[in-house]
C-alpha cells in the first residue's frame, strides 16, 4: 500500500499544469556555452508527461488486478511487474527534473545578462514560469561543473508567496542550500567562467502578481480633457453661473478692502484734523456713505457664496452620477479577458473612491480654485493702483514662491498616484478574501489573509503619510512665504507713511487687499492636494471609460428561426488565453456538434472542455480556425443576440444573484411571466425543492446563491437557461450519466483524441475506456472503504 500511495502522489502531481505567465527580455541573450538549448526540451518535457501519464494509468489498471486477485497464488509476477513500473515511474520522473533544469537555466540565461550587470528578476518569474513545474529541486548539475544553488530564503519565500503549492516546497529542499547576500536580499548564485551574476529579488505574493499590471495602468493614465468636456457640456450653463457667482464674490472682495480704506481715511482725517471735538454729526455723514456700500458688499458677498456652492453641488452630484453610469457601462461590455486581467476590488475602487476624489475635485475647484485665482489677480491690480513701488516689490517676490510651489508639486502629483494605485491593490486583496471567505475558511487560512491585507494597508498608510508630510511642507512653506509678504507690507509701507507718499486709508485697504491674496493663495496650497488626486482619480476613471472591447455586444447578422438549426463547428481552432499567451489551449482542433443530439465532451482536467464552450459563447475569440453555426461564423453574428436567444450556459460554478429564487430564474429572460418561470423549474427538476422553500418562489437568496445547497444552485441556474428556450444548451460539468450522450468527444491537450457513443468508444480501449475503468475503480475502492468502515 505503501508503493500504491507513493504512485497516487506522483500521479497527482503529473496531471497538474501550471498556467503562470512568463515575461522574457525580448533583447538577444549574449553568445555563451547555454545559447544551444533550445525549445525542443519542452517538447520532450512533454513527451515525458505523456508517457509517465500512460503508465500511471497501467500501473492503477494493476493495482485493481491485485485487489481483486488477493488469493491468486500466482500474484507475485504481477507484483514484480508493478515493482518494474514503479521504477520505470522514478526513471521518468528523473527525466523529467532534468529536462526542467535545462528549462530553467534556459529561462535565466535568457533574463539575465552575463556579464556580470546586476539585474533585478521577481520571484515568481523564476520559480514559478509556466516552463518549470512545482517540483523542487535542490542543485541542478548542468554541463559539468556548473551548477545552479538556491537560497533558502528564497525558498522561505516562494513558501510564503505560493501558498497552494506549499506541500511541494517541502523543507527537505533546504539541505545544503547557501545563503548569499544580507538579511533582506533574496538572490540567485550561478557562477559562470570567470565571472558572477547576482539575481536580487523583491518581496512579493502571488495574490499581488495579478495586480502588477494595475499598476502599470495606472502610471500610463492620462487625464483625458475631452472625455471629461463630453460629460460636463451638459452641465455648462450651471457651470458658468456657478463662475459668474464666484468671479462677483472675488470682485466683492477686492472691493471691500477699498471700501474699508475709504473708512480709515475718514476716520484719520476727522482725528488729524479735529480731533474729537468735531461735531459728531458731520463726521457720521461722512462716513455714512462707505458704511452702507461695505453693508451692501457683505450681504451681496453672502448671497453669491449661496448661490455658487448651491449650484456646484448640485451639478457636482450630476456628473459623478453620470460618470458612475458611463464608466460602469464601459466596464460591463469589456471581454472576458478584461476580467480576467483585473481584480475585482480595483474596478470597484474606480466606481467609488475615485468618482467620489474627482466629484470633490470638481466642486472645489471651480468654486473656491476660480474665487482664489480671481480674487489674486484682482487683489494684485488693486495693489497697483494703491503703490506701484509695494506691488513692484511683491511681484519680484511671487515668482520665486511659485517656481518652488510647482517643482514641489510636480513630486506631489506621483506620490498621490501611487497612494492611489496601492489604495487599489489593498481593496483587490479584500475583495478577493472575502468574495472566497468559504475558500479561506476551509484552508483556516485566515491569519494569513489578515496578515496580507494588513500588510497592504499598512503600505498605504505609509504612502499617505509621505504623501500627507510633503503637503504639509508645502503648505507650511507657503505660509510662511505669505506672511513673510505681509511684514513686508507692514515695514514698507511704514516707511513710505513716514514721507506721505502713502495714506493711512491706503496702507490699510493695501494690508487687507495684501491679506486677501494670502488667504487666496493658502486656498490654492490647500486644493492643490485635492486637485492632484482628482486629476489622477479622473485620469484612472476615463482610461476605463476609453476601453474599447474587443467582442463588440451588438452588431452583426441575426438569423431567423427558419435559417437556424443549431449545426456547430470547430475548424481547425487555435487558441490561447490572453492572459496566459504561451500555454496554447487547443491545437486545430475540429468537432462537429450535430443539432438536436447530446454531445459530450470528455478528457483529463485542463484538456481544453470549457474552454470550448466559452469560445462557442464568443468569451473570446479564436486565434486561428473559426467556429461556425449552421455555417456562419460567429464573428458575423452579433454577439448578444447569440448568447440571449440561441445558446444556454451553466457554469461550472453557477452565480446567483441576491435576490428572489423567481427574478433569479427570470433573469434568462426578463418579461417572462410567473407561469413560464415556474414550467422552466418543473422542465429543470427545482420546482420541488423551491416550492418546499418558506417562502417559495419568492424566498432571498444570498449573495451568490449562498443560502442554497449546490445541487440547488445548478437546478436554479439551469431553470433559468431553459427558461429562453436556447437552440444550444451548454452545461459545463453537467452531473448527468454520459452514457445517456448521442455522442462522446475525448479531448486530451487541446486536440479531439475520440469521437463516437459509449459502447463505441469502450469497444475501442482507448483514452476514454481507460477513463471509465479509473472511475469504475475509484467508485469499487469508495464503496469497498464504506463496507469496512
Amino acid at each position: 500500500m505503501a508503493t500504491e500511495e507513493v504512485v497516487r502522489t506522483k500521479r497527482l502531481c503529473a496531471s497538474e499544469t501550471d498556467t503562470a505567465m512568463v515575461t522574457e527580455d525580448t533583447s538577444d541573450p549574449p553568445e555563451s556555452p547555454y545559447s544551444r538549448i533550445s525549445c525542443e526540451s519542452c517538447v520532450a518535457r512533454r513527451q515525458c508527461e505523456s508517457r509517465l501519464d500512460d503508465v500511471i494509468i497501467d500501473l492503477e489498471a494493476l493495482f485493481r488486478k491485485r485487489r481483486t486477485r488477493e488469493n491468486d497464488p500466482y500474484g507475485h509476477p504481477q507484483q514484480q511487474e508493478i515493482e518494474d513500473l514503479s521504477k520505470q515511474i522514478k526513471e521518468l520522473e528523473s527525466e523529467k527534473s532534468a529536462l526542467e533544469g535545462d528549462m530553467m537555466l534556459c529561462f535565466i540565461l535568457k533574463n539575465i545578462k552575463l556579464d556580470a550587470i546586476f539585474r533585478r528578476i521577481t520571484v515568481q518569474d523564476i520559480l514559478f514560469s509556466s516552463r518549470f513545474s512545482r517540483s523542487y529541486v535542490k542543485e541542478i548539475h548542468l554541463f559539468g561543473s556548473h551548477k545552479l544553488t538556491i537560497s533558502k530564503r528564497l525558498i522561505e519565500e516562494a513558501r510564503c508567496i505560493f501558498r497552494k503549492y506549499q506541500s511541494s516546497l517541502s523543507k527537505k529542499a533546504a539541505k545544503n542550500i547557501k545563503l548569499f547576500g544580507t538579511t533582506f536580499s533574496l538572490c540567485l548564485f550561478l557562477p559562470l567562467k570567470s565571472s558572477v551574476v547576482l539575481c536580487e529579488s523583491q518581496p512579493s505574493h502571488s495574490r499581488l502578481v495579478g495586480i502588477n499590471s494595475i499598476e502599470k495602468l495606472h502610471q500610463e493614465a492620462r487625464f483625458d480633457w475631452k472625455k471629461f468636456y463630453s460629460i460636463v457640456k451638459n452641465e455648462i450653463v450651471y457651470i458658468l453661473l456657478a463662475v459668474l457667482s464666484a468671479l462677483v464674490v472675488a470682485l466683492l472682495n477686492i472691493k471691500i478692502p477699498i471700501a474699508l480704506g475709504d473708512m480709515v481715511n475718514v476716520v484719520s482725517s476727522f482725528l488729524n484734523d479735529n480731533g474729537y471735538e468735531k461735531d459728531a454729526v458731520t463726521f457720521f455723514s461722512e462716513l455714512r456713505e462707505p458704511a452702507i456700500q461695505l453693508v451692501y458688499m457683505y450681504l451681496a458677498q453672502s448671497l453669491f457664496t449661496f448661490a455658487y456652492i448651491s449650484i456646484l453641488s448640485v451639478s457636482g452630484e450630476r456628473v459623478a452620477c453620470n460618470m458612475r453610469k458611463e464608466l460602469f457601462a464601459s466596464v460591463i461590455e469589456q471581454d472576458i479577458a478584461f476580467f480576467d486581467a483585473h481584480k475585482t476590488g480595483e474596478i470597484s475602487s474606480r466606481l467609488t473612491n475615485d468618482v467620489q476624489e474627482f466629484k470633490s475635485c470638481y466642486k472645489l475647484c471651480i468654486s473656491q480654485g476660480l474665487r482664489s485665482i480671481a480674487q489674486t489677480a484682482g487683489c494684485i491690480v488693486s495693489l497697483y493702483l494703491i503703490s506701484p513701488k509695494m506691488t513692484g516689490l511683491m511681484v519680484c517676490v511671487v515668482p520665486v514662491i511659485v517656481l518652488a510651489g510647482t517643482c514641489i508639486g510636480k513630486t506631489l502629483r506621483k506620490m498621490s498616484k501611487y497612494a492611489q494605485s496601492q489604495i487599489a491593490q489593498a481593496s483587490a486583496v479584500a475583495d478577493e478574501a472575502i468574495g472566497n471567505i468559504k475558500t479561506v475558511r476551509s484552508f483556516a487560512m485566515e491569519d494569513s489573509e489578515k496578515k496580507l491585507y494588513s500588510d497592504q494597508v499598512e503600505l498605504v498608510q505609509k504612502i499617505n503619510s509621505k504623501l500627507g508630510v510633503g503637503i504639509g511642507i508645502f503648505q507650511g512653506l507657503a505660509n510662511l512665504a505669505l506672511n513673510g509678504i505681509v511684514l513686508g507690507v507692514l515695514c514698507v509701507g511704514g516707511s513710505l507713511m513716514c514721507t506721505s507718499e502713502m495714506t493711512p486709508g491706503s496702507m490699510m485697504a493695501f494690508l487687507v487687499a495684501t491679506q486677501t491674496i494670502q488667504k487666496s493663495l493658502a486656498h490654492l496650497s490647500l486644493l492643490f492636494g485635492q486637485f492632484v488626486r482628482g486629476l489622477a482619480a479622473g485620469a484612472r476613471i476615463f482610461q476605463y471609460m476609453n476601453l474599447t472591447p474587443g467582442i463588440p455586444l451588438r452588431g452583426g447578422k441575426i438569423l431567423t428561426d427558419n435559417d437556424l438549426h443549431g449545426e456547430v463547428k470547430f475548424n481547425n481552432v487555435t487558441f490561447s488565453y490572453p492572459s496566459r499567451p504561451d500555454q496554447v489551449v487547443l491545437k486545430d482542433l475540429n468537432l462537429t456538434l450535430p443539432p438536436r443530439k447530446m454531445v459530450a465532451l470528455c478528457g483529463l482536467s485542463g484538456g481544453g472542455k470549457s474552454t470550448v464552450a466559452t469560445l462557442l459563447e464568443r468569451f473570446y475569440d479564436v486565434e486561428n480556425g473559426s467556429i461556425t453555426i449552421d455555417d456562419c461564423d460567429i464573428k458575423s453574428l452579433d454577439s448578444s443576440w447569440l448568447r440571449g436567444n440561441v445558446i444556454g450556459y451553466i457554469d461550472q460554478e453557477p452565480v446567483l444573484f441576491a435576490t428572489s429564487v423567481m427574478e433569479n430564474i427570470r433573469y434568462g429572460r426578463p418579461d417572462a411571466s410567473d407561469a413560464e418561470v415556474i414550467e422552466a423549474a418543473k422542465l429543470a427538476n427545482a420546482h420541488e425543492f423551491i416550492s418546499n422553500f418558506n417562502d417559495g418562489y419568492d424566498t432571498v437568496l444570498g449573495e451568490r446563491g449562498a443560502t442554497v445547497s449546490g445541487g440547488q444552485k445548478q437546478r436554479i441556474a439551469i431553470a433559468r437557461a431553459l427558461l429562453k428556450d436556447p437552440k444550444i444548451l451548454i452545461l459545463d460539468e453537467a452531473t448527468s450519466t454520459i452514457q445517456n450522450a448521442d455522442m462522446i468527444a475525448v479531448v486530451k491537450g487541446g486536440v479531439v483524441v475520440e469521437t463516437g457513443n459509449h459502447s463505441s468508444l469502450c469497444m475501442k480501449k482507448g483514452l476514454y475506456w481507460n477513463l471509465i475503468k479509473q472511475q469504475q475503480a475509484n467508485e469499487d475502492e469508495i464503496m469497498s472503504e464504506r463496507k469496512s468502515g
